[in-house]
């Protein structure tokens, strides 16, 4: 995001009047989502929202996005919890889907995710990955180079739900890596090597009706759609 995020982290940015993250934590609490968390690392003193928790990732610039993650350990192992990245945003309808769901580990996916990675990128598949889902909506891949749009039946969204039983499976898989492997680990990554092992990751499908902010491109695409629709998300 170059000089954007010079002298803030990227969930600062504003999209519409409203940053990032304040897209994410109304879309969070208008789901009924009453303790928000928040895992501040780079720049981290910059974000200062009120009736939020909290953590810190002390080695933010050594470590990836699960090893972020696991600095609200805590909370994970007493409740249920959805998590989001902080560079996407999404109305509240999406959580609520996700929130309804009963397993361990659900996350959250856009099958009409072509129409936007074409607007993103001049070769959609130069960014996506491969997602699979069986007929039950159970993942059976994610991650891996995709060849052709066939082997992409949705985009991961970056919104996922852990049951304490769910992220329990999660520790038992990071116990069984070297350090230098979990300070890598990216989600994608993870969620594959669950698979591997035989953990059940549970679906939900939407249809479009989010944004992920990763580039400047990104933003302007963003904004354009926000100024065309008044302000309102969906």
């Amino acid at each position: 995001m170059r000089s954007l995020t010079e002298h803030n982290p990227k969930c600062l940015i504003k999209v519409a009047g409203k940053s990032l993250l304040q897209w994410q934590v109304q879309a969070l609490t208008g789901a009924g989502i009453e303790e928000v968390g928040i895992v501040r690392g780079y720049l981290g003193n910059r974000i200062n929202m009120p009736d939020v928790a909290y953590f810190t990732n002390e080695r933010w610039e050594n470590t990836n996005m699960v090893m972020s993650l696991a600095c609200a350990d805590k909370w994970l192992r007493q409740d249920a919890c959805v998590v989001s990245y902080s560079d996407i945003i999404y109305p509240q309808d999406t959580v609520s889907l996700l929130m309804k769901g009963q397993c361990d580990i659900g996350i959250t996916y856009d099958r009409a995710w072509l129409k936007l990675w074409q607007q993103r990128f001049d070769e959609p598949l130069s960014d996506a990955e491969t997602f699979r889902v069986d007929e039950t909506g159970v993942l059976k891949e994610i991650g891996m180079k995709a060849r052709t749009a066939e082997e992409i039946q949705g985009q991961y969204m970056g919104l996922l739900r852990f049951s304490p039983k769910g992220w329990e499976k999660v520790t038992m898989y990071l116990a069984g890596l070297s350090v230098l492997e979990r300070d890598a680990l990216d989600m994608t990554a993870l969620l594959s090597g669950l698979i591997s092992i035989g953990v059940t990751i549970n679906t939900v499908p939407v249809d479009g009706r989010w944004f992920e902010v990763d580039s400047e491109s990104d933003l302007v695409l963003c904004r354009d759609f926000l100024e065309r629709s008044g302000g309102e998300l969906w």
